[in-house]
Parts: C-alpha cells; sequence; structure tokens
C-alpha cells in the first residue's frame, strides 16, 4: 500500500529524515514511535502532500505523491497533532463544509454526516457548536472531518495528544472500528503502551532515521540478548549485602535497588540463569521470588534509543 524509498528531508546541513526506507502494508495499523524532532511529523506531512522531500520516493497504492498530489489526496485522510475547529459552526455544519470542500453532493452529505458523528460517538452533539465541545470530542470530530471523503489511509499525528484517559480509550475503540473497515492507518504516539495495543507493526524513528520496523513482539526480540531479572528478598535483609553479592556476579549489569527487590540486566544464557538461581539456593539467601520480567514497549524504546545516541 506504502512504499518509502530514500526518503530524505534536509534544512541546510540537518537531516530531519535520512534516508528513511519503509514498506506499510493494506489494512493494518502502523504506529510510529519517536520523541519529540524525530521525524515523525515531517514524515507525515510528507506523506500528506504537504511537504516536498530533499530527496527519495514515495508510492501510496501505486502512485507517486510527488507526481500526482491530487489524486494522493483523495486516497488520503490527515489530522494533524495540531488542528483547527470553526467555533461558530455547529457539529453537523462544520462537517458538512468539509464534505462539500470534497465535491460530495448535498443529498450524499444528509446521509454520510449523521454515520460519521454515530462512528465518532457524537450523534447527541449534532446540533451543539463546536466551541462547547470538549477536548476530546473535538478530536473526534477532527476524525471525522477526516472520513468525510473515506479516504483508504488514514495518517494520524498524535490522535490522542492532551486527551485525558476515558477520551484515550474511547479514540483508540474508534481506530479498532476504522481497522475492521479495511482502512490503512498510520498514527504516531507517545503514549507507547497503547500503540502497542492497538498497532500491527510499529517503526521506531530517532534523528531521522528507522532504527527498527516489526510488529511489537519482533522489536522486543531485537533485546532478547539481555534480560532483566528481579530478585525479592524477606523484609529485614540487608540490601547492601545483597547488592554486593549481584556485583561480584558476572552478566550482571545496571543494578538497581527498590526497597526489598533487586533489579539487574542479565546477558548470560539459560543456563547461566540456572546456575545463578542454583548458587543463591545453595547460600540459603532469604529470597521470596525470583524471576524474569518481560519488557515492555517503553522498556524497548528507551534501550534502541539510547544505542543510537551513543554513535
Amino acid at each position: 500500500m506504502i512504499e518509502i524509498k530514500g526518503l530524505t528531508k534536509k534544512y541546510g546541513s540537518f537531516y530531519a529524515l535520512n534516508e528513511l526506507n519503509l514498506t506499510i502494508k493494506e489494512g493494518i495499523v502502523f504506529g510510529f514511535v519517536g520523541a519529540n524532532g524525530a521525524g515523525k511529523s515531517t514524515t507525515f506531512s510528507i506523506l500528506s502532500t504537504l511537504l516536498q522531500p530533499t530527496d527519495g520516493e514515495v508510492t501510496i497504492d501505486g502512485i507517486n505523491i510527488m507526481q500526482n498530489p491530487e489524486e494522493i489526496r483523495k486516497l488520503i485522510g490527515y489530522m494533524p497533532d495540531f488542528f483547527g475547529v470553526y467555533d461558530q459552526l455547529k457539529a453537523e455544519e462544520y462537517l458538512d463544509f468539509f464534505g462539500s470542500s470534497y465535491g460530495i453532493p448535498a443529498k450524499q452529505r444528509e446521509k454520510l454526516i449523521p454515520q460519521l458523528l454515530e462512528l465518532v460517538n457524537l450523534s447527541h452533539k449534532r446540533y451543539e457548536y463546536v466551541d462547547v465541545l470538549s477536548r476530546g470530542m473535538k478530536q473526534r470530530l477532527c476524525l471525522a472531518r477526516t472520513l468525510i471523503h473515506d479516504p483508504k489511509v488514514l495518517i494520524l499525528d498524535e490522535p490522542a495528544s492532551g486527551l485525558d484517559p476515558r477520551a484515550r480509550v474511547e479514540m483508540r475503540d474508534i481506530l479498532k472500528q476504522l481497522k475492521d473497515m479495511g482502512k490503512t492507518i498510520l498514527i504516531s504516539s507517545h503514549i507507547l503502551p497503547e500503540l502497542a495495543e492497538m498497532c500491527d507493526e510499529i517503526g521506531v524513528i530517532e534523528q531521522g532515521k528507522l532504527i527498527a520496523h516489526g510488529s511489537v513482539a519482533e522489536i522486543q526480540a531485537q533485546l532478547m540478548g539481555e534480560k532483566y531479572i528481579s530478585v525479592k528478598y524477606k523484609a529485614g535483609y540487608d540490601m547492601k549485602m545483597a547488592k554486593q553479592y549481584f556485583e561480584e556476579i558476572p552478566f550482571v549489569s545496571s543494578i538497581e535497588i527498590i526497597d526489598y527487590k533487586v533489579n539487574f540486566r542479565f546477558n548470560g544464557t539459560d543456563e547461566d540463569q540456572m546456575k545463578l538461581l542454583r548458587k543463591m539456593v545453595e547460600h540459603e539467601l532469604p529470597i521470596l521470588s525470583f524471576g524474569e520480567e518481560e519488557k515492555d514497549l517503553e522498556d524497548v524504546f528507551m534501550a534502541i534509543t539510547e544505542e543510537v545516541e551513543r554513535v
């Protein structure tokens, strides 16, 4: 569906994007993860035909975005991270205005607008002025506007930014419905655990480069050579002694003490881990639990981006 080859955007000597290569399949939800300034919004602006790249090629549904921007705009729905709403319009009028701008006939708009409002859970606000809507409602109204021309591809830049937990859940549920409708969705967010729940694939972008790409499980697997072990001691044990004990163990690094727990990174094999546990039992240490902790998406993101910053 989307092919990105060597995409580069340069401002003087600064690379906002540096030879980005990516393939996004049809009908999936793809999440862009990255810090501010990593290149997410630049990528989305280029895909939305709002920004010309310095170099590279992008096609959506086989159409070159630089050569046929008008055709691309029919295929995509773009929701920027900062968007404007017209406060003097009612929700229904707001959507009607954009539907007219896309050349949708009036009779078709009459049927379409109630359907879109129902999709984004705003049917009860149909005749309300936009300025009285909450931020979450305005976000959902903007999403409805993005859908007005029934695009194949949705490009959503930080759609959950600034929303309270309930509004984030509502937005996530709507995106799941859109995926079920066959839409290809690109979404960027700093809310990493939510991306893990929503997305089929994730790309980690840092300093204008794509540094990891795949399913959440595949990206996590990139760090499987290093495990996170947590050991819980009985209350009252001298944790300074516990720390000293692990400082002398091979394969152990980044030791952290939290109350009566010792957390550390372990880069040994499964056999090495078994030997460590056996040794602790033989020393009759007052251990209540010993186990490997799964790394969530935030752990993976921090670990991968730390490696880039060291280069």
